[in-house]
């Protein structure tokens, strides 16, 4: 296995439409996979998408694992690690949640992006056998993200309010503010009222 180059927004390659593979259980495909997810452990990601290793493919990996305190939470809300090659999904729903979302391929950012809450994604698994799952909350989110990335499209390109982009290091400083804006607009409610 190899360790592959992360594409890093500003690219091409992340700006095009990936190819359908047309053998999902191809030699190429497995070996793509196996490089794509030492990749993405290596960068201690949750999801990597072929155009972020250079290779304009319809192949996704992902994981959303099950934390602590989440024993009461629904199975579609966790996913182990999964490979799909021509994925898609669904919307289940019109409902959205915004939701802090990072990047391998924008280091260091972090942004609030709305997303659909339950979807039903379908693609192919490498042993070329068909996968169809409903997936919610964070393992929607996740999906979501990666499907994006065949289609070009980075999580900023999602944003509805891109005062809610910021780097890393400033978000706990983001958050407070954030909390001293809501407590602010609470307050003047409030007066208002009286």
């Amino acid at each position: 296995m190899t360790l592959l180059k992360i594409a890093r927004m500003g690219h091409p390659v992340l700006l095009k439409t990936a190819e359908v593979i047309a053998d999902p259980t191809s030699r190429d495909v497995g070996r793509l996979l196996e490089n794509m997810v030492e990749t993405m452990e290596d960068a201690t990601g949750i999801g990597l998408a072929a155009p972020q290793v250079y290779e304009g493919k319809r192949v996704i990996i992902f994981k959303s694992p099950r934390e602590r305190g989440e024993e009461e939470a629904a199975d579609s809300d966790f996913s182990p690690l999964t490979a799909l090659i021509n994925p898609e999904f669904d919307p289940l729903d019109d409902e959205l949640a915004v939701g802090w979302e990072g990047c391998l391929s924008i280091p260091g950012m972090t942004g609030a992006v709305p997303r659909y809450s339950r979807i039903v994604y379908r693609g192919y698994a490498p042993n070329g056998e068909a996968v169809e799952r409903e997936a919610t909350n964070f393992h929607a989110r996740v999906v979501q993200h990666e499907i994006d990335h065949l289609d070009g499209v980075l999580f900023p390109m999602r944003m509805t309010d891109l005062s809610m982009l910021t780097f890393n290091e400033e978000l706990k400083n983001f958050m407070e503010y954030a909390m001293e804006q809501d407590a602010g607009a609470d307050d003047h409610a409030d007066a208002d009222e009286e």
